[in-house]
């Protein structure tokens, strides 16, 4: 019998990454010191946070004078009117807020905290630093699935994760904001269910499922492990993006 298996490895000896360095490069480093090489079908999950430090994404709040509008959101969610400022100019518009919360929706169009911005592991005085998210995380992701089919010859599927909240359950989960070499969202429309019935509304998030998954391994702290490699997935030949996850505003009931 063909059981399907799933395997996911965290890379190991990925080093600290700085602006400008070879994130493909880094990778190809890694799997030749696990003694790995990389095979069609397989994804790589790599989290924003090196991402965005790759193509210096970051800021220093001493640089940001907070306008007048950032002092009053400040003053009303208990945040740094600095850190404000730099979340207004990344979002479109403020979803919630309210003592130590500020929703906003980002300009990548998805609901966030803080606009995705990150004080942990940014570097010495993470306190006056943070990180944005990459600007274009789907762009982000093209680039390195052709970076590193350039370095291997392998063409592989590239999820940029995140980890977000939810509205109505506790815990933050992996998602994916860039996407490359796999589709984003699988629409199971008009395909029967174990019974035959026609399934009229099955959509599947597997970008984000596969996000989930890799966040078990590479963690949310101090675990240093931002590259999961994911393999035995079996996935249609579609090529998608992480926008293709976002709700448009017109079907968004809870806004």
């Amino acid at each position: 019998m063909n059981i399907p298996q799933l395997t996911l490895m965290s890379l190991p000896g990925i080093p600290l990454v700085q602006p400008g360095d070879d994130l493909a490069q880094l990778i190809v480093n890694s799997l030749r010191s696990a003694g790995l090489a990389l095979q069609e079908g397989d994804v790589l999950v790599v989290t924003s946070k090196i991402v965005s430090k790759a193509e210096g994404r970051l800021l220093n709040l001493r640089t940001i004078t907070p306008s007048a509008r950032a002092q009053d959101i400040a003053a009303k969610t208990g945040k740094d009117p600095r850190l404000v400022e730099v979340i207004l100019a990344e979002s479109t518009e403020i979803s919630r807020m309210r003592m130590g919360v500020l929703l906003v929706r980002h300009k990548l169009g998805f609901t966030s905290a803080n606009a995705g911005i990150d004080h942990s592991n940014v570097g010495p005085n993470g306190e006056e630093w943070v990180l944005l998210l990459p600007a274009d995380p789907d762009a982000s992701a093209a680039r390195l699935r052709a970076a590193l089919f350039a370095a291997t010859g392998v063409q592989v599927g590239i999820v940029i994760s995140d980890t977000h909240g939810r509205p109505f359950r506790l815990g933050n989960v992996g998602v994916a904001i860039g996407v490359a070499g796999i589709p984003a969202l699988l629409d199971l429309r008009g395909q029967p269910d174990l019974f035959g019935r026609v399934l009229q509304a099955t959509d599947i998030g597997v970008a984000d499922e596969i996000a989930t998954a890799a966040d078990l391994l590479s963690g949310q702290a101090n675990e240093g492990r931002p590259v999961t490699l994911v393999r035995g997935l079996r996935l249609p030949p579609t090529e998608g993006r992480a926008t293709d996850l976002v709700r448009p505003p017109e079907m968004d009931l809870y806004r």
